[in-house]
């Protein structure tokens, strides 16, 4: 995939400028226009659309939110906890918009697994369709996402 200006100057910044202390790349060679097109595909072999994923992510964090530090069973199989840390981050995608630094945590209680993600992770995944780059510290995987989240993913 073609990478434009606009995403260019994003990946820099994500790599050696100001954001790339945030980890944003991970460990990952490809280019930012190539993470965005695999992790694409990857949803549309799910049959779903970011914007699903981030509203199941949505619904979790903002019940978390409600008992604000405090665990929840939610529809009597999840365990969900969000924690709130001082501060805000900006996106790295240039366009005004800052998160808080909330974590939501979900269990899956049938399973075991869970998944963690940022307020940011949620922004970047709705808008952007960016789930970081591989060895990135909240780097969430698509298929693992919607599986825990009971999306019921098609494989």
């Amino acid at each position: 995939m073609k990478q434009g200006p606009d995403l260019m100057r994003v990946e820099e910044n994500m790599r050696t400028g100001p954001l790339a202390s945030h980890g944003f790349m991970g460990t990952d060679t490809r280019s930012l226009a190539g993470i965005l097109y695999a992790d694409r595909l990857r949803l549309e072999r799910l049959g779903i659309t970011k914007e699903e994923l981030a509203g199941r992510m949505r619904h979790f964090t903002e019940l978390g939110k409600a008992q604000l530090g405090q665990a929840i069973v939610v529809e009597g199989k999840y365990r969900v906890e969000t924690v709130e840390h001082k501060g805000s981050i900006v996106c790295p995608f240039a366009h005004n918009y800052q998160a808080s630094k909330c974590n939501t945590r979900v269990t899956c209680l049938q399973t075991g697994r869970s998944v963690l993600w940022s307020d940011l992770n949620l922004h970047m995944i709705e808008e952007h369709g960016f789930f970081e780059g591989y060895g990135a510290r909240f780097r969430l995987d698509p298929e693992e996402l919607a599986d825990v989240l009971g999306l019921n993913p098609v494989r």
